[in-house]
C-alpha cells in the first residue's frame, strides 16, 4: 500500500515531509549553537583555572539528560489525570518528567504518554513492531514528536494490517502491540491519547494531523532513526 498522508492528498504528504525536514534542519542548527556555546564556556573555564580560580563541580539534580541507574523512577512528576476533550482526545493534566534514566520506570497510564525515559529512543520512522516494545524507549520517541499506534488482541486483524500500512507511510510514527491496554486500538503522543474504533476511523487521521511533530512535542525535529530497532 502506498503512503497515506494526513490530509489524504499527495500535496498534503509533501507539505508534511517539507515541514519535518525544516524541523530537522532547525534542530541541527540548535545543536550546532549549543556546541559553540559549550566550547566558549570551556575556554572561559580554562582561562579561569590558569589564573588561579577555583573550579566548583556541582551535580545538577534537575538535569533532564542525566543518566540514572538506581531504583525505579516515577514516569509522571506528582499527581495527574486525563481530561477528555470534545474531540475525544485525552490530555494529561499533570507534570511529565523528562529525565533520562537507565532504571525501570513506572508510568501512571498504559500506554504511557510521557515521563522519565531511557536515553535511547525507539525507532519511529514509520516503524511497525510485531512484538511489544519497552515503554521507556517508546516514551522517548514521543518526546521527539512521534505518534505511537498500539493495539491488543481484541483488535481485528484487518485493522492491524491497515494500521501498519498507515504507519509505514508516515514519518514520526511507530506501532506495536500492548497486551494490557484497555481498548483494542489506541493512539498516543506526548501528553495526549485517544481510542479509535478502527483503521478507517476519521479520528485517526485527525490525531496524526494534530500530533505528528505537533505543538506538544518537547523536542521537535529530533531523530526518529538510530535508536532501538526491536
Amino acid at each position: 500500500m502506498g503512503s497515506v498522508d494526513r490530509t489524504g492528498t499527495t500535496a498534503g504528504a509533501e507539505q508534511r515531509k517539507a515541514r519535518i525536514e525544516q524541523m530537522r534542519r532547525a534542530e541541527q542548527a540548535r545543536r550546532r549553537r549549543n556546541r559553540l556555546i559549550a566550547v566558549a564556556a570551556g575556554v572561559v573555564a580554562v582561562a579561569a583555572l590558569a589564573a588561579g580560580g577555583v573550579a566548583l563541580i556541582q551535580a545538577g539534580s534537575g538535569d533532564d539528560t542525566a543518566g540514572k541507574a538506581a531504583g525505579p523512577s516515577g514516569g509522571a512528576k506528582g499527581a495527574g489525570h486525563f481530561v477528555t476533550g470534545a474531540d475525544g482526545v485525552r490530555t494529561w493534566q499533570g507534570a511529565l518528567g523528562r529525565t533520562h534514566t537507565t532504571a525501570p520506570v513506572t508510568y501512571p497510564m498504559e500506554p504511557p504518554v510521557g515521563g522519565d525515559h531511557n536515553p535511547v529512543w525507539q525507532n519511529c520512522n514509520g516503524d511497525v513492531y510485531d512484538k511489544p516494545v519497552q515503554n521507556v524507549h517508546a516514551v522517548h520517541a514521543l518526546e521527539h514528536g512521534a505518534v505511537w499506534v498500539t493495539y491488543n488482541d481484541k483488535a481485528p486483524k484487518a485493522d492491524v494490517t491497515a494500521l501498519a500500512a498507515k504507519v509505514h507511510g508516515t514519518p514520526y510514527t511507530l506501532m506495536s502491540p500492548v497486551p494490557d491496554q484497555k481498548d483494542p486500538i489506541m493512539l498516543s503522543a506526548w501528553g495526549r491519547q485517544r481510542t479509535v474504533t478502527g483503521a478507517h476511523d476519521p479520528a485517526l487521521d485527525k490525531f496524526f494531523a494534530a500530533f505528528v511533530q505537533g505543538p506538544q512535542t518537547p523536542e521537535p525535529g529530533a531523530a526518529c532513526t538510530g535508536g532501538v530497532s526491536q
